[in-house]
């Protein structure tokens, strides 16, 4: 037991030393722990390493992607879906089946079935190459793409394997394994629904944000367990409920809950994903040793594993590049639009009533509720065409998202899920590290010099972002003076010396007439950035500046004491 205890505080320190350390040499914390994990599994004293990939599938990943999708830009979500559910879905697979190609050409009586589960163990991206990306200036859009890819493509790459697994043993029936691909996203999104709102039904109700937080971190296995249960997905089912937390909890809970849960799950985010990568080092020893007893030598495996990682890649262009002219000749086609519906925003209720009405079933009349979804809906899809065409996907972009495609801690994990009885599992198991490995030291030793030699100049992004906050704070100052217009007492300026003269009875009762009043402002501005956000009108990034800003601010008022209704 004590050894467990030093063990598990010399990793923190580990851990939070390589988040130290790491941005001092240039090199990102995940490689960091990698490199040490590997010195330090080389050490005769120190014992082998091995983990249970159970407790990382479904016991670090859940929360890992809840925590993730919380913070997701939900708007910029579902308008890079059409490219995220690409990358998330379809190359996956178009990965798996070239790699399992590849594999049972490589590895003599592996078999195709065998090398298509070690193509999707290999295939999904992790996120640390996210992490990377964010500490350059490189468009926001990729960022977004990036994010939601690694939060719905280790579930495809997961359940692929599965199928992968039962079609070696058994007859392999096409439509069989895309129904139950189908099944185990469709039952999974329906339980992270659920889940979600039930979260936020509960913790509304709950004063204490120490408790409301502890609550929050049930939340992800509330959603994933049932899942796996019912043989869907639970990793989609946590981000779901994570999309969904993200989405209501700035409406719903109280400021101090929210930041007491973004302080909370920061912390955990950060010693879960060190600790993966640590672990993943730890374990070579072991992985090398399966590997010598059972095969002669790593070189072999070694070269299989390079070849894999250039394979990844060349798909991953291959697939990239037709992507992003998609999406530019999407962006282009919806930029048409614009006059049109520009013209039905700025329409009267009679001409946006007939332009509705033409376009109905059967030319039935609108109602006030339907000509107000028209019109939010027009709002968002010319915000959706300004956000297009403010951050072109070019070159640039497209050798991001290319090179930014690392493997990490759900490829080795799922490796180790192979069954006992799989052909070569020593060498396959080495082969998935090695791949992670590559990975991990070439593009992530790299990505950060590359992305700063060929993105545009940090100063362009800071000064959108100054533009854009001018133009969120024209909306917080029209909403804070609707709320004083409502206001039946309007707000009495006092002189320093009136408030000195005041006894002190009358200055607590205008100091807490003044509390109230601020704080309806306060509520009236964030609906009215959260109505914004939810239009897409401004940046997803800026915005939420904005809104934690008046989270801040709401949170010193209401510990100054006093009346607070």
């Amino acid at each position: 037991m004590t050894e467990l205890l030093v063990a598990g505080i010399v990793a923190l320190l580990v851990i939070a030393g390589a988040a130290v350390l790491g941005p001092r040499i240039g090199v990102a914390a995940p490689l960091v722990l990698v490199t040490v994990g590997i010195v330090a599994s080389l050490v005769p004293w120190i014992p082998t390493v091995e983990v249970d990939p159970e407790w990382i599938l479904a016991g670090v990943l859940p929360p890992l992607l809840y925590s993730s999708a919380v913070s997701m830009p939900t708007m910029n979500f579902r308008r890079e879906f059409g490219a995220i559910s690409g990358l998330s879905v379809v190359l996956v697979v178009a990965s798996s089946l070239v790699l399992g190609l590849f594999f049972a050409w490589a590895v003599p009586d592996l078999g195709l079935a065998w090398g298509i589960a070690l193509g999707a163990i290999v295939s999904p991206t992790d996120a640390v190459a996210t992490s990377i990306v964010k500490q350059t200036s490189v468009s926001r859009r990729v960022v977004a793409i990036l994010d939601g890819e690694s939060l719905l493509n280790d579930a495809t790459a997961l359940v692929l394997l599965r199928t992968a697994i039962v079609a070696a043993g058994a007859t392999f029936s096409f439509w069989g394994a895309v129904g139950d691909f189908a099944f185990a996203v469709a039952v999974a999104v329906a339980i992270g629904l659920v889940v979600g709102w039930l979260n936020l039904v509960v913790r509304a109700r709950v004063a204490n944000p120490t408790v409301n937080t502890a609550l929050s971190f049930a939340v992800p296995f509330v959603a994933s367990i049932p899942a796996e249960s019912l043989h869907a997905s639970g990793l989609v089912a946590a981000v779901v409920a994570g999309l969904v937390t993200g989405i209501r909890a700035p409406r719903v809970l109280p400021p101090n809950h929210r930041l007491s849960d973004a302080q909370n799950w920061g912390t955990v985010e950060f010693v879960l994903e060190g600790a993966v990568f640590l672990v993943m080092g730890l374990e070579l020893a072991s992985i090398i040793g399966d590997v010598q007893q059972d095969h002669a030598g790593v070189g072999p495996a070694l070269l299989i594993a390079l070849g894999a990682l250039v394979l990844t890649v060349l798909v991953r262009a291959a697939y990239v590049v037709p992507l992003l002219f998609g999406l530019t000749r999407s962006a282009e086609r919806q930029a048409r639009m614009q006059d049109r519906l520009q013209d039905y925003r700025n329409a009267d209720r009679e001409t946006a009533s007939a332009a509705l009405q033409e376009h109905r079933l059967g030319n039935r009349t609108p109602s006030e509720r339907d000509l107000e979804r028209f019109g939010g809906r027009v709002r968002q899809m010319l915000a959706d065409i300004q956000y297009f065409r403010a951050a072109p996907l070019g070159w640039r972009e497209g050798t991001t998202v290319v090179w930014a495609g690392m493997r990490g801690a759900v490829t080795v994990a799922a490796a180790q899920t192979l069954p006992q009885d799989t052909p070569e599992r020593s060498l396959l198991v080495f082969v998935a590290f090695a791949v992670a490995g590559f990975s991990l030291l070439l593009q992530g030793g790299t990505i950060g010099p590359l992305l700063r030699r060929i993105s545009p100049p940090a100063a362009d992004r800071a000064q959108a972002d100054v533009e854009e906050r001018g133009r969120l704070l024209v909306v917080m100052r029209a909403a804070a003076e609707s709320t004083q217009a409502d206001d039946p007492t309007p707000s009495t300026q006092r002189t320093r010396e009136e408030l000195e003269a005041a006894d002190p009875a009358e200055l607590r009762a205008w100091l807490g007439q003044e509390k109230v009043r601020r704080l309806r402002v306060l509520d009236r501005q964030r609906a009215a950035l959260l109505d914004a956000r939810d239009d897409g009108t401004f940046d997803a990034e800026v915005l939420e500046s904005v809104l934690r800003n008046l989270d801040a601010e709401q949170i010193a008022l209401e510990l100054r004491g006093g009346p607070a209704a």
